[in-house]
């Protein structure tokens, strides 16, 4: 049998699947945790280290920490290529947080 890659399997659905598919790729992409966000740049934990003057543990320690500083997370999302923002998110706005915004500069 041979094989397709996945652009040409999805050139062939319908358009109404193809679009189901993108809401879907699009929506897993709104919101992951910080190891799979590094990943989705195509960045190792040990690029990422030499980007941030650390070691390769530190790396990962920051991945799976519950509790980090604003910071380091603005560091480590500046590092990957990003920009940190915090937004409070209520049932009828969003409103961006500016205090944070100055760690990164």
């Amino acid at each position: 049998m041979p094989t397709r890659n996945f652009r040409e399997l999805l050139e062939a659905m319908p358009a109404d699947r193809q679009r189901r598919i993108e809401r879907r790729f699009r929506k897993s992409l709104a919101a992951m945790p910080l190891d799979q966000l590094r990943k989705a740049q195509e960045m190792t934990q040990l690029q990422l280290a030499e980007i941030l003057g650390v070691n390769q543990g530190e790396v990962s320690k920051i991945e799976h920490r519950s509790d980090i500083c604003v910071s380091t997370l603005a560091e480590y999302i500046e590092a990957m290529g990003g920009r940190l923002e915090i937004r409070a998110v209520f049932n009828d706005r969003e409103v961006r947080i500016t205090q944070f915004e100055e760690l990164a500069s």
